[in-house]
């Protein structure tokens, strides 16, 4: 069987046994640009989403900031919450700096400009959560943009879980990571 059981969410053993590092010298950022919906969001995120302090605005790129006073920071698409994307390309929330493309909520809650982070759809990237018998079911989301994530994962020999560990505690707690951690060295790292 390709799925797991870490008390009642179901994870996919390819999340398990994945390695992941992301290299943003390399791949520039392109998450944040490729696809043609955004981030997906919670109802929680939506409603925060909606409006913009002006600190965060100041960082965002002047397009971004008057696209999102024209149409929003999210979109609806088959009844859930995406982030806005400019032209069905980059989220109304990326900005560059270096020649890379970053989130400038990601930028303002560092800065300590904001009290909240970057979506959490985002920070768990490529985990995604699906449903699977009314469960939670963690799928890994391959994407050739990432390839150059999962060759760095590899040579630093960084497991997935390890890499998107603070985002899973934030949705599962700490000591359903640690139990995932638990079961992952007693079956994958020996």
């Amino acid at each position: 069987m390709s799925v797991v059981s870490v008390g009642d969410v179901l994870v996919d053993k390819e999340v398990l046994q994945a390695f992941f590092s992301c290299n943003l010298h390399e791949c520039k950022g392109v998450c944040c640009v490729e696809g043609e919906l955004g981030a997906p969001l919670s109802d929680t995120e939506a409603e925060i989403l909606s409006y913009l302090p002006d600190e965060l605005l100041r960082i965002l790129p002047q397009k971004h900031g008057k696209y999102f006073r024209w149409h929003g920071g999210f979109e609806v698409y088959q009844g859930r919450y995406y982030t806005r994307t400019i032209n069905n390309r980059e989220c109304v929330f990326s900005c560059i700096r270096d020649g890379i493309t970053f989130c400038a909520i990601e930028i303002a809650f560092h800065e300590g400009l904001i009290g909240y982070d970057k979506p959490l759809s985002c920070r768990l990237f490529p985990i995604r959560i699906r449903k699977k018998f009314g469960l939670d079911y963690l799928v890994y989301e391959r994407s050739e943009m990432c390839r150059s994530a999962c060759d760095s994962g590899g040579e630093l020999q960084v497991n997935l879980i390890d890499y998107v560990s603070h985002a899973l505690e934030a949705v599962y707690g700490s000591d359903w990571v640690m139990s995932l951690r638990l079961f992952v060295d007693s079956s994958y790292r020996k």
